[in-house]
């Protein structure tokens, strides 16, 4: 269950933020969050072809969530929280900051580009999806409880 969870952040947290040669090298190792932003800033950088000021705040914003991020996922863990689902609930809130931070810095043209090249358009509309089976969930509960 434990590497499940694991596996789970990893995947929500990078959203193909990693190339393969970077996994490649080392396949033990678990990349840190600093190693994950740095990684997701240079692919942005290269798709998007941000100006220095962008990579800045890119680097900056993906530094301090993805650490934030690690650090509730960790707590939750060592809390033995054991549904999947408040552990993508915790994942899909970071990633929601994340893509409102760079809508504010980005061209329209490269929110375009972000949304389809990058993959965030994929990511948020899978996000959107587990909020509105979450909401339907819990409108059915409270509908039984009635």
């Amino acid at each position: 269950m434990k590497k499940v969870l694991i596996s789970a952040t990893v995947c929500l947290a990078l959203f193909a933020a990693f190339s393969v040669s970077s996994v490649a090298q080392n396949p033990e190792k678990q990349p840190t969050p600093e190693e994950m932003a740095s990684a997701e800033t240079e692919r942005l950088e290269r798709i998007l072809k941000l100006e220095d000021w962008q990579v800045f705040y890119v680097d900056s914003t993906l530094q301090h969530d993805y650490a934030a991020l690690e650090a509730e996922m960790k707590s939750m863990q060592e809390g033995k929280v054991g549904n999947v689902d408040l552990y993508y609930e915790v994942s899909d809130k970071w990633m929601d900051q994340i893509d409102n931070s760079f809508k504010k810095w980005f061209t329209p043209e490269q929110w375009q580009k972000y949304l389809k090249k990058a993959g965030a358009g994929k990511a948020q509309k899978a996000r959107e999806k587990r909020r509105a089976k979450a909401a339907k969930a819990t409108m059915d509960l409270s509908a039984t409880t009635k």
